[in-house]
Order: C-alpha cells, then structure tokens, then sequence
C-alpha cells in the first residue's frame, strides 16, 4: 500500500462512508457544515491505492474560514478527524491533510482528535467534592488512562503540533471541551441506570415525579419555546446567547437526511414549561445541547425529570453512550460546581479529552499565526 493522500469527496460518498463508524461525532457530518454558514465545508476522504485502485480509509469534515485581509484561511476539524488513530504512521495520515489544506490556502489548520486520554467514575468525582484538599480533577486517581492516547500527544509534538489553548479564545468562533461527561448506556437496563443516580439526584427525581412534572418530546414548532428558556439561561448564566435561527438552521440542517437526529425535548407543569434540551444523535452516540431552564418552578426539579427522560429514551433507541457535553475540572466551590455534580449526579463519568491541536501550514504558516495571535491579545 501506498502513503494516504487526502482529496475532496461527495457529501454522499461521505455519509455513506460514516455510516460504517456509528461513533463519529455530530461535528464531523456533512450537514454541519450548513449549520455554519459563516465557514465553508468540504467532506475529504484519505485513500490508499490498492490492487483494484484507491481505497477509500478515512473521511472527515472541514471548514474553513477566511482571515480578513487575506487570501488565506483557518482549516479546522471539530472533534475529528477519524482517522485511525492507532496506525503505526499516523504522521503520514496528517500530513497529507495538511497538504491538502494547504492546496485550498490555509495557513493553519486545527484539530480535536476525538481521543479520552482519562476517566473519573461518578463516586470518585463526588468523594474528590467532598475532600477540601482536592481541588483538580487531575488531583484525583483516574478510573481509567489511556496511556496510548498519553503517547499520542507527546508525537503531535514531535510531528509539529501544538497544544491549543483550552476555551474558545481564538477569534474564530471554534473550541471544543476539554473535560465532559459521558452516561454509558450499551448494555445497561432502565433499573441499572436508575441504581446508578446519586441520591440527592434521585430525591430530586422523586420531587419531580410525585409533583407532576412532564417531560415529553417536541416538534420544530416547539423551538421558540425552548430558545424563551435559552436566552433566560444565557441572561443568568452570562454568556452571549445565538440567534433564533441558528437553532432553526440547525434543526433543518441535521435532519434533512436523517429526520430524528435533532429532538427537542420539554420539562411542563401545570402547562408551563420549565425547562428544556436538545438532543443529537449520530450513530451510537447522543449529545445533550443547550439544556435551559427558566426560574419559576426550579424547587420541581424539572431539569431531572427532563434529562431522565433523554436518557431513557436514548438507551431505547440504542444509543451506547449519553454526552452530556462539557464541564469544569475545578472541584472548589463556584458557578460550574452545581453543573458538575448534576451530571456526574445522573451517572455519568467525568471524561478528559486529547483536546485540540493546531499546527502551521505553508511558508507563512507560523507568521499568520502569530500576527492573528497578537492581533486577538490587544482586542
């Protein structure tokens, strides 16, 4: 076999090429790209020629946005590629993505394998709480380590790469999660899950439960209700909410081709509806996005009866692991703490990603990344 190379593929060669690996991310099919119209996206497949011709091994999603003033533009794959990983040359897998890129004019390229590096199950988050001494993650044993994934970062390296930052503080509008949350689902009954809930979670269940609370699965013309309790939550929470029509764009987008990928879901009492989520669902995996809540009727615990709703519902629909998406790694007291213990509360693990990595691409490549670097600090 010959080195990969990478070229630009059908969205439907793409798709079809997904639907063997049912763990991509959401992030990584063709239609998120129209749910970013301020990128442009292309579907890209890695090929080895063979006896009978080229082999298609590898796709992903990439977009690519302009730098003002230039020619040039950032190429980046959220939580991608998904690229076999564990090849003994995974050097030469990128980069031939990073000629490829540079053909279509980046000058940097990022990327977030989708790797765990470490684990920590839901007593050990809860006992790490409990001790003031602990205040990291990172100051807890881990359940699990990947020590292939450890070995993996130190040749990124070596292979040129740089560790991004964690957050979004790029400027483009990018940044996937460093630590999340993860409900393993495969193989487990509604009793298992339900043995699995803290018991301050499982209280809070009850309160629901007892008090009425409905929790049910909605149409498209229930978003308008839903984005009432986002932009409430970004009000409260302090971060800067998206338009009504990204959540729209992102409804229709993702289920052009597959119309149960993006569910609302809603927490009602009394008629009023006190909370809501989306759910995504791509292959084996289901994420929890944008979970609001409003401030009447919080003492009903709605959010509880919403989400374990979505996680029955997911297990139904056979769905292996439940993401709960990100947060904090920081055990001490603050904002983010609540978050926390409530999805580790409903059974989940607390999960450290590879994170993201960028590296320079063409002659100019590591100029334009510290003018862009220098431009964002003085902003």
């Amino acid at each position: 076999m010959t080195s990969p190379y990478v070229r630009e593929i059908t969205r439907e060669d793409h798709l079809s090429h997904l639907r063997l690996y049912p763990d991509a991310s959401h992030l990584q099919i063709p239609e998120w790209g129209d749910v970013k119209p301020d990128w442009r996206a292309e579907s890209v497949g890695w090929f080895e020629d063979g006896p009978a011709g080229e082999v298609l091994i590898a796709s992903a999603l990439v977009l690519y946005r302009p730098l003002p003033g230039t020619r040039r533009c950032l190429a980046y794959l959220p939580d991608g590629p998904g690229i076999d990983w564990r090849a003994p040359r995974v050097d030469r897998w990128l980069d031939a993505l990073v000629a490829h890129v540079e053909r279509r004019g980046a000058f940097s390229l990022r990327m977030g394998p989708p790797l765990v590096v470490r684990h920590w199950e839901a007593d050990t988050v809860a006992a790490g709480v409990a001790d003031p001494d602990v205040r990291h993650l990172h100051d807890l044993p881990a359940d699990g380590l990947d020590g292939y994934a450890l070995d993996l970062a130190e040749r990124l390296g070596r292979f040129g790469w740089r560790r991004c930052a964690d957050g979004n503080g790029s400027g483009f509008g990018l940044g996937q999660p460093r630590y999340g949350c993860q409900v393993p689902l495969a193989g487990r009954s509604t009793e298992d899950l339900r043995n699995a809930l803290a018991p301050r979670w499982e209280q809070s269940l009850a309160t629901a439960e007892r008090a009425g609370v409905l929790a049910s699965w909605g149409t498209a013309a229930d978003l308008p209700e839903f984005y009432r309790l986002y932009t409430a939550t970004a009000e409260r929470d302090g971060f800067r909410a998206r338009p009504l029509i990204y959540f729209q764009r992102l409804w229709a987008a993702l289920n052009a081709v597959d119309g149960d990928r993006v569910r609302v879901y809603l927490a009602e009492y009394d008629g009023e509806v006190l909370s809501a989520a989306l759910m995504i669902g791509v292959g084996s995996r289901v994420w929890h996005s944008y979970a609001s809540s409003g401030r009447r009727g919080r003492e009903l615990r709605p959010s509880s009866a919403l989400l374990w709703r979505m996680l029955g519902d997911a297990r139904q629909a056979g769905a292996r692991t439940y993401d709960l998406r990100s947060i904090t790694p920081t055990l001490t007291e603050d904002r983010l703490l609540g978050r926390l213990l409530f999805k580790t509360g409903a059974g989940g693990r607390a999960v450290e990603y590879l994170g993201e990595w960028e590296h320079p691409v063409g002659s100019q490549g590591k100029t334009l990344q510290r003018a862009v670097g220098v431009y964002l600090g003085r902003r």
